[in-house]
């Protein structure tokens, strides 16, 4: 174990002027409140908080990190109290190790709810001291080096947590090498076959091919060399763990996975970087698409370098990243480089992140009123995700995860500009809100007074905070409109059985169901949380039976006005079950669209044209239509059999026309009267099963959508 007197030589290396007496008193108590316990593995306790203080040194932490590092088991598993700490330490240690203690009390490998209210309080811990996080994640990299002293299924639970949450958070703060350690420990639990196999690889490699690092490296510097470039080179082959992650994601074998092997060059200016990487792409091929420059486009957490993947010795793929070692050194500690001393004073370093203004980008998208799917969902959205660098008409940059919209774009600028767009242009050209944005893109997003987020848009966003915004945003300006919808399914719900959708009705429902009032079950039977069904059976579950009745197909949509009438959009065909919305034509009433309909686009920036409808429940009657795109082979016999299989699902056929004739093959569009979208599944699953139909799709044809019924 490392004593107090070597644990202050080391931090006296880039901190000469350490408490040298705070570190020694926190040393002697934490040791005396842990005599006598003792680890898994036998070892006393205290080697614990000794090892994770280390690595907290070798980060240069500050002298407060430290100590609460020594004390951050003390409160938890000894007699010692949070005053007790405080008196002696300070408030400001005592609320740093009372912030350890709870993170470590999470229980983050329960059930998904539990899982993201823990999350929340990971965060809210955090948002108040980041160096918390920073010892937590201390902790658990000591606890992962030493797992083999734990039991086998132990092992298995730390892994997979350290796998999912403490690895992704330590990469999001800019600790690439930590997130690397615990991955790859991590892998050698959950994994170890796959990871002894790649190691294996890699020894026959380099008893193959020699050390090709060493060659590479070699070659790199003879490069810099002759363009009169100072720098240092090092490479190394990935963990085990990385390169497991793209044989899985390239569906690739170890052969065929190129590259492998990674090479950093560290500079002394920023200029020197760009020099570099022309002298590197000079001697090498670049491989195209593998360029990121994160010197002008900066991650969040600070950090900055130019990646490039170039051909290198033997047709060899291999990874290049060239930084300064002022990036250098925030790469490799990330948002904890706000605290790394040296020479006994803090380190100026111009590209550290103020922890304070990164933990508010992290956590303002993060709406304490979000149930905890929404809260897990948008807590990994921004955890796990790659970034692309699009620009505004001004020329600032936004920087949005890999599949960002422009609905994305718009909300990452201000919520205000997010809720009132209506549509965008990216490089001077219209597109439609779910199209994916791409590095260097300019964004141009249009808005409009009076617009309002679209229910819509939760399928288009993909950043956790447009996500949280549009559904703010629908659950306030919406309520009324949710709370309309739903008193009309609740009306259409009770007289399919034969009752009235009373206040009192409706009261008794929403105790039955657990829900606080009237307001908010129609609201949530509006806005498709629950169906009038669970109302109406809450109430009378003995005439449920009821709803079999045949639903009238004048009534077959819920949530249109008195006077409106509807016909089904004859581009998609909407069939019941499928979700469905209106679009509103004068002197024509309401056309029904699919969700997902290609027509839909060109009413983007007319949304008061767009009306929210559900089908009515119960069983409709086989009268809609829809259109099957059906290849067959050419021989006797077979139109009649397809004909015979659509009738034996009680399915009619209303029109057949042929749009292709060859020797060997007939392509035909099938009209098929259909109850609704399970007998539209077991029409298709039918003719799909037979031996002589070559290809069935659903027809659809957005030219169609400006039809109008005669």
């Amino acid at each position: 174990m490392t004593t107090a007197d070597e644990l202050i030589s080391l931090v006296r290396t880039y901190n000469p002027n350490t408490n040298q007496d705070l570190l020694r008193d926190a040393y002697a108590f934490g040791a005396e409140m842990h005599e006598g316990q003792f680890r898994h593995s036998g070892e006393p306790y205290f080697t614990h908080p000794v090892a994770v203080t280390c690595i907290l040194a070798e980060q240069q932490m500050d002298d407060a990190t430290l100590v609460t590092a020594l004390l951050h088991d003390t409160i938890e598993d000894t007699k010692a109290s949070y005053a007790e700490v405080e008196k002696r330490f300070g408030r400001e240690i005592a609320d740093l190790v009372d912030g350890v203690t709870k993170l470590t009390n999470l229980q983050l490998t329960s059930t998904q709810t539990k899982q993201a209210e823990n999350f929340r309080k990971l965060f809210m811990a955090t948002s108040r001291d980041l160096r918390v996080t920073l010892v937590k994640l201390a902790d658990r990299l000591h606890n992962m080096r030493t797992i083999k002293s734990m039991r086998p299924e132990k092992q298995a639970q730390k892994a997979r947590e350290t796998m999912d949450i403490f690895a992704p958070l330590a990469g999001r703060m800019g600790m690439q090498w930590m997130r690397e350690e615990l991955e790859d420990l991590s892998f050698r639990v959950l994994n170890p076959e796959a990871r002894s196999s790649i190691i294996r690889r890699f020894i026959t490699l380099q008893r193959e091919a020699g050390d090709v690092v060493q060659k590479i490296t070699a070659d790199m510097r003879v490069e810099l060399e002759k363009a009169s470039i100072q720098a240092e080179v090092t490479g190394r082959a990935k963990k085990p763990y990385s390169i497991w992650r793209k044989m899985q994601e390239k569906e690739k074998s170890f052969s065929r996975l190129s590259d492998i092997y990674g090479f950093r060059i560290i500079v002394a200016t920023e200029a020197d970087c760009y020099r570099v990487l022309g002298a590197i792409h000079q001697r090498w091929r670049a491989v195209p698409g593998r360029f990121k420059d994160y010197i002008s486009q900066p991650k969040s957490n600070g950090y900055r370098s130019i990646h490039t993947t170039v051909s290198g010795r033997d047709g060899k793929q291999v990874e290049v990243q060239v930084r300064t070692r002022e990036m250098h050194e925030v790469a490799e500690t990330g948002v904890a480089a706000h605290w790394s001393y040296k020479n006994g004073e803090l380190v100026e370093n111009r590209f550290a992140v103020d922890p304070v203004h990164w933990i508010a980008s992290l956590t303002e998208r993060l709406d304490e009123d979000q149930d905890h799917d929404e809260f897990l969902e948008a807590v990994k959205l921004e955890m796990y995700t790659d970034q692309v660098f699009c620009f505004t008409p001004k020329g600032d940059v936004i920087k949005l995860p890999r599949g960002a919209t422009p609905i994305d774009f718009a909300y990452a600028i201000h919520t205000r500009i997010g809720s009132a767009c209506v549509g965008a242009k990216v490089d001077g050209i219209r597109v439609p809100l779910w199209t994916r944005l791409k590095n260097g893109q300019s964004v141009e997003v249009i808005t409009a007074e009076g617009q309002t987020p679209q229910a819509t848009w939760i399928e288009i966003a993909v950043t956790g905070r447009a996500k949280t915004a549009i559904r703010r945003s629908l659950r306030e300006e919406d309520r009324g409109r949710f709370v309309r919808l739903g008193r009309e399914l609740a009306r259409v719900a009770f007289e399919n059985v034969g009752k009235k959708a009373t206040d009192k009705a409706l009261r008794t429902a929403a105790k039955a169901l657990a829900i606080a009032d009237v307001e908010e079950l129609l609201a949530q039977l509006g806005s498709a949380e629950i169906t009038g069904r669970e109302v109406v059976r809450a109430i009378y579950p003995e005439l449920e039976a009821r709803d079999g009745d045949e639903v009238d197909e004048k009534r077959a949509v819920v949530g249109l006005a008195a006077d409106q009438v509807q016909r089904r959009g004859p581009c998609c065909q909407p069939v019941p079950g499928e979700r469905i919305l209106g679009i509103t034509y004068r002197g024509q009433g309401v056309v029904v669209h699919a969700i997902d309909c290609e027509a839909l686009a060109d009413y983007e920036e007319q949304p008061e044209r767009w009306v929210d409808l559900h089908w009515h429940e119960g069983t409709h009657a086989a009268v809609n239509t829809v259109t099957f795109d059906v290849t067959i082979t050419n021989d006797s016999g077979v139109l009649g059999r397809i004909c015979t299989l659509i009738g034996e699902q009680n399915a009619n056929i209303s029109d057949l026309r042929f749009i292709d004739r060859k020797p060997d093959y007939f392509r035909l569009l099938i009209d098929v009267d259909l109850r609704d979208a399970e007998h539209l599944h077991r029409v298709m699953t039918a003719l799909e099963a037979d031996s002589n139909v070559s290809s069935i799709v659903r027809h659809r044809d957005p030219a169609l959508a400006n039809v109008r019924r005669s």
